[in-house]
């Protein structure tokens, strides 16, 4: 890695970074440690003075990680940080699913699956120690770890400033925050889902409407006892209960009262006895804080030298945890492509494969969430469709179709015709010298991995040397590959079981890493 600073083109005007990012939250220092990763100068703004809000902390701020979040934090030598807090006390204690004799594996609208139901040889281009399941973490120590990455690597990051105006042009963007002013060839709004960035930049964000208003809440109960445990679905909607007092509400109300009003005791209280359909009291409203099922996207993640990333380019509802996932997914693919594209390395179309990769994979995820949705509506007619969908998943095909959607393993980008494995992530293969590929791509090279003896692919590299590195050698798996070509995503571009024609790995070269370097 290179450090570049920010320039000044002018004694008295800002200096300009190479990319400005707008929300200090996970998905843009994620993003902030990849392009710093890449040499880049970067600037994030956050409106929040302090970022340690309650909401953060367990258990409302507990998430669950899936597979290609995993894989990422992996191969950016972050995984083992954040796993260190999943052996916490407090984090077991929230992830009460950890302590259940039969494992479940995630839910679906409430239904779960279990680990012991899925088949994992359905998954024939994973390895057998490949990353599983869902990782549950602390959302403020996982925004902490990001942080103090992004700051070692040389990001800088100033809190207590939001993004209030920016100006657009061919060259760049000049952002304003409060008083101050910035300018960068790059702004990349990950501010949330009421992006400041995403209005200003006009973006067009449609979707659907709400149907219901959610309620996460800690309270006192006049009698601890008086609800079950767990979640329960009734005539007027859905609660889960943990004792001694942390709430889940769904109030099927169309989402009327979402930041409409304070939310009260009184108000709480009303809802839950509704929606539980028992008269019970609650003494005390520690903390709360309401969400809805509104699903919107933007039609476009670019507009000129303005980008989106996470809940600036999607909303849905919290339903699966997906949310969090679907944004540092988002960072993974944006970084390189934007880091390429600042240094003057990258094809004219590379930067366009960010709105073409992720996009589909955004409208898929509220597409799922808004199948939840309607799995949950308090009729008769859902229940009853409920039930045929609990069958479904208890079969041994139901659960891996779901284990596939919910942790991310089915995740595939078009990358065209080809070996199966094209446009899927990487398996973390083994070589002989113990090293690994996830290791490997740590430094954000792409890879050219050969599994055997015959010729090498090395020469044909040499144009891309500078941007990827040929590895060869010997592995106990290669899952019948000889050799593949990785970007640094750790998405797979090119891979073969035969190498008697290697006409596709010099156009994937092409494709993904651009002008031909000597």
């Amino acid at each position: 890695m290179h450090t570049q600073h920010p320039q000044s083109e002018h004694p008295q005007h800002p200096p300009i970074f190479d990319v400005i990012i707008a929300g200090g939250g996970p998905v843009g220092l994620f993003l902030a440690c990849e392009l710093r990763l890449f040499g880049l100068s970067v600037l994030v703004l956050e409106q929040a003075a302090d970022t340690h809000t309650p909401l953060k902390r367990l258990p409302f701020g507990l998430r669950g990680l899936s597979v290609p979040t995993q894989e990422a934090l992996y191969r950016r030598d972050l995984l083992d940080t954040v796993r260190a807090a999943q052996h916490s006390p407090a984090t077991r204690q929230a992830a009460h699913w950890l302590q259940q004799p039969r494992q479940p594996a995630g839910h679906f609208a409430g239904i779960q699956f279990y680990q012991d139901d899925i088949d994992r040889s359905q998954w024939p281009l994973r390895l057998p120690d490949a990353m599983e399941g869902s990782l549950p973490v602390a959302l403020e120590s996982f925004e902490t770890a990001l942080a103090q990455r992004a700051q070692t690597l040389g990001a800088e990051i100033r809190y207590g400033m939001g993004v209030s105006g920016l100006k657009a042009n061919d060259d760049g963007v000049a952002v304003t925050a409060g008083a101050a002013h910035f300018n960068g060839r790059w702004l990349v709004g990950c501010d949330g889902g009421r992006s400041t960035v995403r209005k200003l930049g006009g973006f067009q964000f449609t979707g659907t409407e709400p149907e219901f208003t959610g309620y996460s809440a800690e309270v006192e109960l006049a009698d601890p006892n008086a609800l079950p445990p767990g979640r329960h679905y009734t005539a007027n909607g859905m609660y889960t209960f943990a004792r001694p007092g942390t709430l889940a509400l769904v109030d099927f109300d169309g989402g009327a009262f979402h930041r409409t009003t304070p939310i009260t005791l009184h108000q709480v209280q009303t809802v839950l006895q509704r929606v539980s359909g028992t008269d019970i009291q609650l003494t005390a409203l520690k903390l709360a804080s309401t969400w809805t099922d509104r699903a919107f996207q933007a039609s476009s993640y670019r507009h000129g030298r303005v980008l989106l990333a996470g809940d600036a380019a999607h909303v849905h509802s919290p339903l699966g945890g997906q949310g969090l996932n679907l944004g540092i997914g988002d960072a993974m693919n944006l970084g390189w492509k934007l880091a390429a594209t600042v240094r003057g390395d990258a094809p004219a179309a590379l930067l366009d494969s960010y709105q073409q990769e992720r996009h589909p994979v955004g409208a898929a995820v509220l597409d799922w969430s808004r199948a939840q949705v309607a799995l949950m509506r308090p009729t008769p007619a859902t229940r009853a469709l409920a039930a045929v969908m609990r069958d479904l998943i208890e079969t041994r095909d139901g659960a891996t179709y779901f284990a596939e959607r919910v942790w991310g393993v089915s995740l595939r980008y078009p990358l065209g015709d080809g070996h199966p494995l094209v446009g899927r992530s990487v398996p973390d293969f083994e070589l002989s010298n113990g090293a690994r590929v996830g290791t490997l791509l740590r430094g954000g090279q792409g890879l050219l991995l050969q599994f055997d003896s015959s010729p090498s692919l090395a020469p044909q590299l040499a144009p891309w040397q500078r941007q990827v590195s040929y590895v060869a050698g010997a592995v106990q798996q290669n899952l019948g590959l000889r050799a593949l070509l990785v970007r640094p995503d750790g998405v797979a571009a090119w891979a073969t079981d035969d190498l008697a024609d290697t006409t596709a790995l010099a156009a994937a070269l092409a494709r993904w890493f651009g002008p031909q370097h000597s």
